[in-house]
């Protein structure tokens, strides 16, 4: 069911400020036929035949792009994998998850490679990785890391698949069901259960982990109830992952805050990729998360995308609920957004930027600038040794850099006389009135669940996974507060997330 609405959802969806049907078409007649267009996780056919082609020609941006491919040392064809039978991530575990995540970008790299290039050793090296794996994996161990583990890992996994599927020598059916039975599991557990914590115990980040593994193995394994479930949780979910209660409130400039911009600057770039990649993954199978409710997630990506270059933000303090049903409690303010180190950056932005930019020619000032400041893109490798520097897969400037569309073009001219250019590097104050006319935060958010099963180790549900992430991180600004649940407070109203009333 969902697959046949793919094409009509993308074409009802309006565009901020402008009309637009800029629908994900060319994947939309697979979806209604009974199946899923493949490849169709973050690239397609289209998009691979475009790098090709555009490196071939030696058009900038895309030879930068290839040139941060070629010299990443995952890219090689040399590359050998090392397969375990159990991956383990989190304190308390002899952690080998690094050796995973490695072999993973990789098998993406050595795939992509050969796309671009068409030399078939590179396909080769990316068929003996994943071969070597899906005959080996039995399961995905540890603390409460191992969600973030299982969410990031298999929808990485999916995508380098994807990209030599059709290989006659790729063990199509095995990795299918490694998917299945390792990963999205876990997945599924998580947004259901929450590893039987309160459901706001959990930052967005955690969600979308597991939102954008169970979207991906949906897609790589033809199961239309998992791609339910994932955009379903997207639009409606009850934890702080679904759109709503990621970016809880929109500002009157048009902006909307990213709740975990009170928390670091780390974690909200790694929320706002994890969005783009969600929402990226849906639309090359028809379905337009993108301009769901208003384009809600092109004003949070402009909120996080101002902040991390510096400017000022508002933001809403908020006061979130931990623990585990049944056993410990407590909870945690954050009153204002973090400190942040303008020159962090993670190849994050040149999807989110393209997209609204180029499909839907909608003005996205602080999204242009900040894909301008990043490019190149490079991948895992090019962001340090640490599981940080490979959360995502990266290299935006070769694989999502596109030409603008006829229509957004259209649009694009058709509303200049109140839009500002994107390509111009506009200043804070255009990009604040030109982002959207549209300011009223949304209601109408989901119940956090209640009545889970006590924990069976209460300890386990406070672990972050970020002891290996103290080069990205800044100042939190959160301070602990007694009493309350995630309260969310716009001038003098107040919101709770529980029920969604104002």
């Amino acid at each position: 069911m969902l697959k046949a609405a793919g094409a009509a959802t993308g074409a009802a969806s309006l565009g901020i400020g402008t009309a637009l049907s800029a629908s994900p078409a060319a994947a939309s007649p697979a979806a209604a036929a009974g199946r899923y267009t493949h490849p169709g996780l973050l690239h397609t056919h289209a998009d691979l035949a475009r790098m090709a082609a555009k490196v071939k020609a030696g058009a900038a941006p895309y030879t930068a792009g290839f040139a941060k491919l070629t010299a990443n040392r995952h890219a090689q064809s040399g590359w050998t994998a090392n397969p375990q039978e159990i991956v383990y991530r989190g304190s308390g575990s002899p952690q080998n998850y690094a050796t995973l995540y490695n072999d993973i970008h990789a098998a993406y790299q050595n795939g992509l490679r050969h796309h671009v290039s068409g030399e078939s050793g590179y396909a080769d090296t990316a068929v003996a990785i994943l071969n070597a794996w899906s005959a080996k994996l039995t399961s995905v161990q540890g603390s409460a890391d191992r969600f973030l583990a299982a969410g990031l890992y298999g929808y990485q996994f999916a995508n380098a698949a994807e990209l030599v599927r059709d290989r006659a020598d790729f063990e199509l059916e095995r990795f299918q069901k490694m998917l299945s039975t390792v990963f999205s599991p876990l997945s599924e557990s998580f947004l259901t259960d929450h590893n039987n914590a309160v459901v706001t115990n959990y930052w967005p980040n955690w969600d979308l982990t597991a939102l954008a593994c169970v979207l991906a193995t949906g897609i790589f394994c033809d199961d239309g109830n998992k791609v339910e479930q994932a955009v379903e949780y997207f639009k409606n979910g009850s934890g702080l992952g679904s759109v709503r209660h990621a970016i809880p409130v929109v500002q009157d400039d048009g902006l909307a805050e990213w709740l975990e911009a009170g928390r670091d600057q780390g974690h909200s770039l790694l929320g706002v990729g994890l969005m783009g990649t969600v929402c990226e993954m849906a639309w090359n199978q028809g379905v337009d998360l993108y301009g769901y409710d208003d384009s809600r997630f092109l004003k949070g990506a402009q909120y996080v995308a101002k902040w991390s270059l510096g400017g000022d933000v508002s933001y809403t303090a908020n006061t979130r609920r931990k623990g585990a049903i049944g056993g410990w409690s407590g909870t945690e303010t954050a009153s204002d957004a973090a400190a942040v180190d303008p020159t962090m950056t993670r190849p994050v932005w040149a999807m989110i930027a393209n997209h609204y930019t180029k499909r839907r020619g909608l003005s996205a000032p602080y999204l242009t600038r900040i894909a301008a400041k990043a490019a190149p893109e490079g991948g895992g490798g090019d962001y340090g040794p640490n599981s940080g520097g490979y959360d995502q897969l990266g290299f935006g400037t070769l694989t999502f850099t596109r030409d603008r569309s006829a229509s957004a073009s259209a649009s694009a001219s058709a509303s200049a006389s109140t839009s500002t250019s994107d390509t111009t590097g506009s200043s804070d104050q255009t990009a604040e009135t030109s982002a959207s006319p549209s300011a009223s935060p949304s209601t109408g958010s989901t119940s956090p669940a209640t009545g889970r099963t006590p924990a069976k180790k209460s300890g386990d549900l406070a672990s972050t996974g970020s002891t290996d992430l103290v080069a990205w991180t800044a100042a939190t600004g959160v301070t602990a507060l007694a009493g309350g649940l995630l309260l969310l407070r716009r001038r003098g109203r107040v919101r709770d997330v529980r029920d969604g009333a104002e």
